[in-house]
Parts: C-alpha cells; structure tokens; sequence
C-alpha cells in the first residue's frame, strides 16, 4: 500500500513543477512550496501535522543513524548533505548572505571538519564523518537552515522566481570551500537554474530523495 503522504507530496511536487515556469498565481505557488519544504523538515520548522524527518529520527537509533554502506553513504551523511545543500543554494545563491553554518557558529558545533558539500568525499571521509557528526547538532542545524528557507522564500516577488544566479555568487560557494574543486560541476548545473527551479530541487526534492533513501537504508539495516 502507498503511504499517502508520499503520494500527496510528490502530486503537489509536480502540479509546482509545471505551474512555476509561469507563476499566474505566486502566493499559491509560495504556499504550496512551503508546504513541500515543511514536510521534509521538523515539525520545529513548520507545524504542518506530518514531518517525513520526525519519522526518520522517532524510528532510528544511533547506530543506525552512523553505520555506512559503501556505494550508498550513511543516514549521517545524508542528513547533513541535504541541510549543506540547502543552506548554501539558498543563502549565497538567492539571498547573497551568509551561510547559517557560519553566521550561526555550527561549524564547531556539528564536531566534524568538512564544511563542503561532501559530493567528493571518499569513503574514509564519509565514514569519519558519520562517526563524528553530533546528532543533536545536526537536527538543530537542519532546523535552523529550513527556518531561514522559509524567511528569504517569503521575502521573494514574483519577478525573483525567473532570475538566474549571479555568477559572483557561484564563485563564493568556492572561496568559502563550500563546493570543492572535484565538485565543480555542481556549480554549472545550479549556473543554469532559475531561482525557481533552486526552490524546486536542493530546497524540496533533493531534502525528499535523501530521506527516502534513508529510510530504504533504516530498511536494510533492520534486515
């Protein structure tokens, strides 16, 4: 049987895909997306009555949130890959502010020395830092990136959603180290989104993929 949130999640995902090309009706569209971001956060962040996140975290111990699976990282590193993602896409590329990691001190915080996006991270590196992550950081720091989501998606206008990223921008996610150079494709890739098609992917769907791949590896784990 479906789970019917996922089912709802991913009709309003695509009825947002095809209507924000030509947003006739922007408060609707910033509705409906805030609605798909809440769901894949804390109920902290958006009191919406279901949280895919606060599933995950309310069936996953410890161990499972740490152990890796080669080819497929770990629950750790997908939690916070996704807030990484989320945090710089939205707050350099549309904002043109400060990361919430460094504005807000997570680095120390999080007990980990990667500040990138982990897209190149070797095997040694994801396991060193599923072992390292402090998981109360990460869902404090997961919390504080979808909150500041909401707050610049609310302070965007219409005209917004059709701009694309100023290069200047895609060069600050490499001075401040968070995209590496063996990354870089992921900067010609977000080069050519609009700033609704960033809503569309690391803000929304990205968050959605990873979580449900986390919860096929909270699965495996259990078999």
């Amino acid at each position: 049987m479906k789970d019917p949130n996922r089912v709802y999640w991913n009709e309003q995902f695509k009825i947002l895909q095809d209507t924000w090309p030509k947003p006739d009706d922007f408060e609707n569209c910033i509705n409906m997306f805030l609605i798909l971001h809440g769901m894949v956060h804390s109920l902290q962040v958006s009191a919406l009555g279901f949280s895919f996140e606060d599933e995950l975290w309310g069936n996953m111990n410890e161990a499972a949130f740490r152990r890796f699976f080669k080819g497929e990282q770990s629950i750790a590193w997908k939690l916070w890959h996704s807030a990484r993602i989320e945090d710089i896409t939205m707050n350099i590329l549309i904002a043109n502010n400060s990361q919430v990691l460094i504005n807000e001190g997570w680095t120390e915080k999080l007990g980990v020395n990667f500040y990138d996006t982990g897209n190149a991270m070797d095997e040694n590196e994801i396991v060193q830092l599923s072992n390292s992550l402090d998981i109360n950081a990460l869902q404090e720091y997961r919390n504080s990136v979808g909150l500041k989501t909401i707050e610049i998606v609310k302070g965007l206008n219409p005209e917004d959603l059709k701009k694309k990223v100023e290069p200047s921008r895609l060069q600050k996610l490499l001075d401040e180290g968070a995209v590496v150079n063996e990354a870089k494709g992921l900067l010609d890739y977000w080069g050519k989104k609009t700033y609704s098609g960033l809503l569309l992917m690391p803000a929304s769907r990205h968050i959605f993929v990873h979580l449900n791949e986390s919860f096929r590896l909270l699965s495996k784990r259990a078999n």
